[in-house]
């Protein structure tokens, strides 16, 4: 099992920016996806974005342009680069590892963590 710790959320103004960090701990084996989701009041968790083992990067459109994925893989660590932020981006931000380990053939997902979530919350 992976621990997935969230940090960096806070409260900023419309047009504002912060960057999300989520470190990992424990038995970071094979590779993995490496996603950011959010959930707002009264609505389901949504995607945002995510990096993959290969470093390929998508983005929700909702956020694209304005948040940037990045991991540091020494440091096991994700970022959420957050600019120009809008009041419809206040939500809790979690991440999320899906560990794939290859068989020799192809990959298979041998596991899925979750963080705790980051609170962000944007003012008008």
């Amino acid at each position: 099992q992976v621990h997935l710790v969230e940090s960096g959320g806070g409260s900023v103004q419309a047009g504002g920016s912060l960057r999300l960090s989520c470190a990992a701990s424990g038995h970071t084996f094979c590779v993995a996806d490496m996603y950011w989701y959010r959930q707002a009041p009264g609505k389901e968790r949504e995607f945002v974005s995510v990096i993959d083992s290969d470093g390929g990067t998508s983005y929700a459109d909702s956020v694209k342009g304005r948040f940037t994925i990045s991991q540091d893989n020494a440091k096991n660590t994700l970022y959420l680069q957050m600019n120009s932020l809008k009041p419809e981006d206040t939500a809790m931000y979690y991440c999320k590892r899906t560990t794939k380990c290859h068989s020799g053939v192809q990959y298979y997902e041998v596991g899925t963590d979750w963080g705790q979530g980051t609170q962000v919350t944007v003012s008008s």
